[in-house]
């Protein structure tokens, strides 16, 4: 056994490749996939509802998207099939999991315009006119504040952040607390103990 979590930064555990199969929007998805990173053996249940209730873009969607804590890029494979006419940037501190990114990003014709990046590799003047996560609940409370503190600014004035979290693990409080720090929240649905929250100005 290791000590890697999915917020590990170098995963030390053995990599077995392996593939996530799934359906979002009526589009088939193979993505690989591979051990010491988030929900390696399936589409995590919260991405899961987050894509099947959040506005998708569309075709009209342009500008910079963002995929906080991409894990193998589900999301941001989702988003670029969704808006090609948008740049979505794949965010994790995990290096194997933004290699892996990189490599579905190639799977689906789409490595041209997913930019899969480190945290501190974003260039700071990209705002964003949508962030897309499934936030990382288990780094801690304080961390989660921070990387939420980090990254909500850098929506555009229009944007639209969505967010899934599981309610036994906070979801309601995590709604409060954004609250509290000045964003409009909206619960914008709730499936199999998830809520979804459109976050805006």
């Amino acid at each position: 056994m290791t000590g890697d979590h999915y917020f590990t930064t170098e995963p030390a555990s053995t990599a077995p490749p392996r593939e996530v199969e799934f359906t979002v929007a009526g589009r088939d998805y193979t993505l690989a996939s591979s051990g010491g990173i988030f929900s390696a053996a399936r589409l995590d249940p919260g991405t899961a509802v987050l894509l099947r209730k959040a506005e998708l873009p569309t075709a009209r969607t342009e500008g910079d998207l963002l995929d906080l804590g991409c894990g193998y890029g589900p999301i941001a494979c989702v988003l670029a099939r969704s808006a090609p006419a948008a740049t979505v940037w794949a965010v994790d501190v995990n290096a194997r999991a933004r290699e892996l990114t990189a490599a579905n990003a190639a799977r689906i014709s789409a490595a041209d315009r997913v930019r899969v990046a480190a945290p501190d590799g974003v260039p700071a003047g990209v705002t964003f006119a949508e962030i897309w996560s499934n936030p990382p609940i288990r780094v801690g409370k304080d961390e989660l504040h921070q990387l939420l503190l980090r990254w909500l600014p850098r929506l555009t004035p229009e944007g639209v952040a969505w967010l899934v979290v599981a309610r036994h693990l906070g979801g309601d409080s995590l709604h409060r607390w954004l609250t509290e720090q000045g964003w409009h929240i909206a619960r914008h649905a709730s499936q199999k103990g998830y809520r979804v929250l459109r976050v805006t100005r």
